[in-house]
């Protein structure tokens, strides 16, 4: 395997990412863009965008392989099994703080999914701009909260 053919770094930063929020205490978040690829909870996807609640309190059988992000959780009480192509994953950060890591969108073989025109080929560092929770686990669409919005950070 030579460098152009070597394994994606975005299941890696993740799972460092994940690691950072659990050893300081912080609620790690993942929002994903929720295509038919991405076995989520279709009444909580928003602008085809979903932003889930990965911490070990709202998860049960967490796990986050190169391939996927598969666990369980419950939405509205009702338990759910996600699973997550880490390909769909386009941001990870902290709740408290909005700290993390935005990734582009990759393109797909079909072609349907292209990276936004200013998105750089590499990840950038975000930072929450505005308060709020977004919708997660165990809580409704129609809860008035914001979701935190990421801007990037050069």
């Amino acid at each position: 395997m030579n460098a152009l053919e070597s394994a994606s770094t975005r299941p890696y930063l993740i799972r460092a990412l994940y690691e950072w929020c659990a050893d300081n205490a912080l609620t790690p978040y993942v929002a994903v863009h929720a295509d038919d690829s991405v076995q989520v909870p279709r009444e909580y996807v928003q602008n085809g965008e979903i932003v889930l609640n990965v911490s070990t309190e709202a998860t049960s059988g967490l796990t986050i392989g190169n391939e996927f992000i598969e666990f369980k959780a419950r939405f509205g009480g009702v338990p759910r099994e996600i699973i997550v192509p880490i390909d769909r994953v386009i941001a990870i950060y902290a709740r408290e703080n909005g700290q993390g890591m935005a990734f582009p969108l990759q393109v797909r073989a079909s072609g349907a999914d292209e990276a936004p025109a200013d998105a750089p080929g590499a990840p950038s560092l975000v930072e929450s701009t505005e308060a709020g929770d977004p919708p997660g686990p165990d809580s409704t669409p129609a809860n008035g909260r914001k979701r935190p919005a990421l801007k990037r950070i050069k």
